[in-house]
């Protein structure tokens, strides 16, 4: 039976939006939403928030969840995980879950981790979902994914792709949900490899993967994610908190 780790990397200096893991949405700060999402997985065995900040640690702790300082010197949230992970060799398959995702499914985290519980050969899955409000294609901060016919990702980017050159095609774009499901072996192999080109322009590390070979599956689900990238992000996720449990509190 596989051991699972679900891994949450929060960092404070977030260019876009400062501070981003502790601006609140509604009565919490993102991060509690996020873990609190998270931790209702059937399939993780652990729950661990990662950061390089000492104000993201104190909150994580005061709300009662795992948390733990690593360095500040890594480069991204994939490199957070795997230096965590290498520290625990019985957990099989490491879950990243980003922390500007506070409503994150259940089901999209359950159902993301099952390829790699089914299916030895998959060494990394994502999830994805078609976008259902176009104006949304143009903007960066939900980078768009192409996929095989076998549900596998050839290329992830923050422009609208694939690009429609036959106007008589129905047009459909898949959105990235942030979410990874690692075998732990491949995690720390692809951690030890440099920035690749393509991830340095797009600014997106799961290009890394793909530019070295690896492959990722795509779950796609019929979703609405919420993700958390800007000051108008912020805004919207907070009008939808109010609208959607705002009377339970």
């Amino acid at each position: 039976m596989s051991k699972i780790l679900g891994l949450i990397p929060a960092r404070f200096a977030s260019t876009r939006l400062p501070g981003k893991p502790l601006r609140f949405i509604g009565n919490k700060p993102m991060i509690q939403h996020t873990y609190e999402a998270a931790s209702k997985s059937i399939y993780l065995d652990k729950l661990v928030v990662l950061t390089d900040d000492d104000r993201i640690y104190n909150t994580v702790k005061s709300f009662g969840g795992e948390v733990e300082i690593t360095p500040g010197t890594l480069q991204s949230g994939t490199d957070r995980c795997a230096y965590y992970s290498e520290k625990f060799p019985e957990y099989d398959i490491v879950v990243n879950i980003q922390g500007d995702e506070p409503f994150i499914a259940r089901e999209v985290i359950d159902k993301t981790i099952k390829p790699l519980l089914q299916i030895e050969e998959i060494q990394m899955a994502t999830a994805g979902t078609y976008f259902k409000d176009f104006a949304q294609v143009n903007n960066p901060s939900f980078p768009k994914i192409v996929m095989d016919e076998k549900g596998f990702a050839i290329y992830f980017s923050r422009s609208p792709i694939p690009y429609y050159q036959n106007e008589e095609v129905e047009k459909k774009y898949i959105r990235h949900i942030g979410l990874y499901v690692y075998r732990r072996d491949a995690l720390l192999q692809i951690t030890k490899l440099p920035q690749s080109n393509l991830e340095k322009i797009e600014k997106l590390e799961q290009l890394r993967m793909i530019e070295n070979g690896y492959k990722i599956k795509v779950e796609l689900f019929d979703y609405e994610p919420i993700s958390v990238d800007t000051e108008e992000d912020l805004i919207y996720a907070n009008k939808y908190w109010k609208e959607k449990f705002g009377k339970q509190e």
